[in-house]
């Protein structure tokens, strides 16, 4: 079971050091995959201080182009020579506000994995698709876009987070059934385009209003291969707690 905790634009490089210095006592190793994706500024320091635990250390953007005139921007080169392993890629909140299109996120997913990234790569429907019943054109829509050109093995080093936009922050989630036929959806996308092998191994994780009391009963769901968890994991103590909850 793969567990990612993601503190979005939350902590200071100090207040990133004292978060693990909560977690790490609290922690089990070996129970889970963790990743936490922490803000640039803690990535080096996060690095240094989980050294010796299997916690992986994981970013939340990187830019779609390599080096050169991106003032502002990270490469993908510059996350791993930090020790990241993993990062997230077509976040719902990149695709609003800061309008990362299908073309940029394609491009961003394969600069990571050029540079030996795993990607997290996030779909979702919003509400309006989603009462208008287009979830699964949604979703196959942004997975095609998303996957395009690579091949089958480059599957190995890339994780889907099915995130319902109209779930994120929300304290709504979908229903069990839901959550089930959505990544059932996004498998047979994975199966069609490239191989029955690749949609059964590929691994789907939810996120979306995870929290203590409803982590265990989703990540117990028969297509869910793990969580992405927000808001849940900013208190150090609550995220190692809801890491224990999960059994499965």
């Amino acid at each position: 079971m793969t567990i990612i905790g993601n503190l979005k634009m939350n902590k200071t490089n100090t207040q990133v050091k004292d978060y693990i210095m909560k977690l790490l006592p609290r922690y089990e190793m070996g129970r889970h995959e963790v990743v936490l994706c922490l803000p640039y500024t803690a990535l080096s320091t996060a690095k240094f201080l989980l050294d010796g635990s299997d916690i992986k250390l994981g970013a939340q953007n990187l830019c779609d182009d390599e080096v050169g005139k991106n003032t502002g921007e990270i490469s993908g080169e510059m996350l791993h020579d930090c020790g990241v392993e993993y990062v997230i890629v077509g976040h719902s909140e990149r695709r609003a506000k800061y309008k990362d299109n299908a073309k940029a996120i394609n491009k961003k997913i394969k600069i990571a994995l050029k540079n030996r990234l795993k990607v997290i790569f996030c779909v979702g429907e919003s509400l309006a698709e989603k009462n208008l019943l287009k979830t699964f054109e949604t979703l196959k829509a942004q997975i095609e876009d998303g996957l395009k050109g690579l091949y089958e093995n480059e599957l190995e080093n890339i994780v889907i987070a099915y995130e319902p936009i109209w779930a994120i922050g929300s304290g709504k989630t979908p229903l069990a059934k839901e959550i089930d036929a959505s990544i059932k959806s996004i498998r047979k996308v994975i199966e069609n385009d490239f191989s029955l092998k690749a949609a059964q191994k590929i691994e789907v994780l939810y996120g979306g209003s995870v929290d203590n009391k409803n982590c265990s009963s989703i990540a117990k769901l028969g297509q869910v291969n793990g969580l992405l968890i927000g808001g849940a994991c900013l208190d150090a103590i609550n995220f190692s707690q809801l890491i224990k909850d999960v059994k499965v």
